[in-house]
């Protein structure tokens, strides 16, 4: 298929960032994931199809505007009792984002949009001088990026040619094929382990591990530069035996042939997002995880990583020593 007629469903354009790889970047946010990672910050990008976010506080009220009301085919639009756009009926939505289009105001925020490969290389264009002077260049996320394999792989076969920086963070918990079509065209990976356990990660994630453990395995045999994180949590996976189970896949079975292994304290975010999409945050009742109590844990496991040989840092913007 040509690049040209290759379209891939994103939900979010990040530019300047400094979070996923090295130097200034700019990150693609693909839409879709087979995870329900209950921390998930990014709600808008787990379903595979085109989603409108409502936030009643910008709506300018039906008095003055019903451009969305008339721009909706079916009707699904909620109005409250002071005539302002509220919701959705997802059971009836179509998800053609008229309304989110017609909205004047951003009170409907169309989560997710379809792109060709000249649109995203257009926006890419734009910073090349940053990437050049800084050692930036282009990262593509999710949601799960290797969901749709077809475009990310005609994306960064563009990027390479053009000669830009390629990063994929992915969970990894997708078929072998879609690894094997973006590999030749990525400078690096990054992705997670979240726990060891397959029982737990099914519980708190949805799916078990193994194809995501198969993955990272695979990965390394290929020799490409890959980063290994993990959202630590209390009550979850922010114990000794946990990381030190996740440190010993990472000397024993993967031979410590990783970049960097970064430690992320959790933080609650997104959750104005999970509003705006009618769900529930699954971890409303969370207690939290304050700087003191994290602080003094990150420390010692980032001893204990570190006795065991590995490069392990806490955070995402570190020094990253890449290989060629």
């Amino acid at each position: 298929m040509h690049s040209d007629t290759i379209r891939g469903l994103v939900f979010n354009v990040q530019g300047f960032t400094v979070h996923d790889g090295p130097g200034i970047r700019t990150e693609f946010f693909m839409k879709g994931c087979p995870l329900s990672c209950e921390w998930c910050s990014n709600p808008e990008g787990m379903r595979t199809y085109p989603e409108p976010g409502i936030y009643p506080d910008k709506c300018l009220g039906l008095d003055d505007c019903t451009r969305c009301v008339r721009a909706c085919r079916t009707n699904s639009i909620l109005i409250s009792g002071s005539n302002r756009v509220v919701g959705i009926n997802r059971d009836t939505c179509a998800h053609c984002m008229g309304c989110a289009h017609a909205c004047p105001s951003s009170a409907i925020q169309p989560w997710g949009e379809y792109y060709t490969v000249e649109k995203a290389m257009e926006i890419i264009r734009r910073d090349k001088v940053f990437y050049e002077r800084t050692g930036g260049g282009v990262t593509i996320s999710g949601g799960e990026s290797l969901l749709q394999p077809e475009f990310v792989a005609a994306l960064l076969r563009q990027c390479k040619e053009e000669g830009f920086h390629t990063c994929v963070e992915s969970a990894l918990h997708v078929p072998r094929s879609a690894v094997d079509q973006v590999l030749p065209y990525i400078d690096l990976f990054i992705t997670d382990i979240k726990t060891m356990d397959p029982a737990v990660h099914k519980a708190r994630c949805g799916v078990t591990n193994e194809k995501i453990l198969d993955n990272i395995r695979y990965i390394v045999r290929s020799g490409k530069n890959l980063v290994i994180r993990t959202p630590v949590l209390k009550g979850f996976n922010a114990t000794d035996e946990s990381i030190r189970a996740i440190g010993s896949f990472i000397v024993n079975e993967l031979g410590n042939r990783v970049v960097q292994y970064q430690l992320l304290p959790y933080r609650q975010m997104g959750t104005e997002k999970y509003k705006s999409l009618n769900r529930p945050y699954p971890m409303e009742d969370f207690e939290g995880y304050e700087r003191e109590e994290w602080e003094p844990d990150m420390a010692r496991f980032l001893d204990l990583l570190i006795d065991m040989g590995i490069n392990a840092v806490t955070g995402n913007n570190k020094h990253m020593p890449l290989g060629k």
